[in-house]
């Protein structure tokens, strides 16, 4: 790998506990927004661009980076803009915030130009999670790079009660002529999830090892944390979902990992777009929550057993 590069950002090793020779960069997106990648660079057989969802930020997944790693992958996971160490976008850091989700697509093509400038291992790959798996799938329809990609529970709708659904666009909609659309998003709270819930009942994993891994890095690097998102993401973000699904899946070959727990994104359209998938498989978890790549060691074994298979499998 050629050793030129971006400028180099802080990556916390201690914490991620991904493979050596790790390393984190600064971005500058196309519309001057700053944001981070990390990078765990060797892999024979090609790259991962692992797409984070809401929340995410590079050391979370310094973990898979490592699974991948022993699958003969390289990884890079990108902080999204309004979270991580990226530029927060509103004066409170700690509400979650984008002005329109195409924003997101500015991230991906920073990512993909670093990686192209770094000389990391070809082909390129895709993994991603719950927010991530929106960008994710928006990238494939505009023609990403990448031979295949496995999605996470991807967020193509939003978990909401029933008779809230109706009033959100309402809200939504008010919040933006009253001027409060920077406001935090009903119901969803100001603190980082991880601190504010305990183990029990938590709707993320099962496996309270990888609950003290997330748990340890917020209470260490606290400006990592991020809280409930604002009234304008929740807006952009269920537009982003109607909008994809008026649109038929791309062709690439694709998987989709689900958790028969899943609470925090609408299943519906996951089980509809995976069922008419040309080259696409659902595979469910049973019993996982919504972090299937954070569960318990035999779902995360699966999980990256079957993301490494469909790759190898289009080389």
């Amino acid at each position: 790998m050629s050793v030129s590069g971006p400028p180099p950002a802080p990556l916390h090793a201690e914490l991620a506990l991904g493979p050596e020779g790790g390393a984190a960069y600064w971005l500058t997106a196309s519309d001057g927004v700053r944001i981070r990648a990390g990078v765990w660079p060797s892999g024979e057989k090609g790259t991962v661009l692992l797409f984070p969802g809401r929340t995410e930020y590079v050391e979370k997944y310094g973990l898979g980076a490592a699974d991948l790693r022993a699958r003969g992958y390289a990884t890079v996971v990108i902080d999204w803009r309004g979270q991580g160490l990226a530029d927060r976008l509103l004066p409170d850091r700690m509400l979650g915030h984008v002005a329109q989700f195409q924003d997101y697509q500015r991230d991906v093509q920073a990512v993909l130009q670093m990686a192209q400038r770094l000389g990391l291992p070809e082909p390129y790959y895709l993994i991603s999670h719950s927010m991530g798996g929106a960008i994710a799938l928006r990238s494939l329809m505009q023609g990403l790079p990448v031979k295949a990609a496995v999605f996470s529970a991807p967020m193509w709708g939003i978990a909401m009660k029933a008779w809230l659904r109706p009033f959100v666009p309402q809200v939504t909609r008010v919040s933006g002529w009253l001027g409060q659309a920077n406001r935090l998003a009903p119901s969803t709270s100001a603190k980082s999830y991880v601190l504010e819930t305990g183990f029990g009942g938590n709707v993320l994993t099962t496996d309270p090892e990888m609950w003290q891994y997330m748990k340890r890095q917020m209470v260490e690097r606290p400006e990592l944390a991020l809280g409930g998102p604002s009234i304008a993401w929740l807006a952009t973000a269920l537009a982003e979902c109607r909008d994809l699904a008026l649109r038929p899946s791309p062709d690439y070959p694709a998987l989709t990992a689900l958790g028969t727990a899943e609470k925090v994104v609408d299943v519906a359209p996951i089980h509809l777009r995976m069922a008419r998938w040309r080259g696409g498989r659902l595979a469910l978890y049973e019993r996982a929550e919504h972090e299937v790549p954070m569960e318990t060691p035999m779902h995360r074994t699966r999980f990256y057993d079957e993301a490494a298979a469909l790759f190898d499998a289009h080389r």
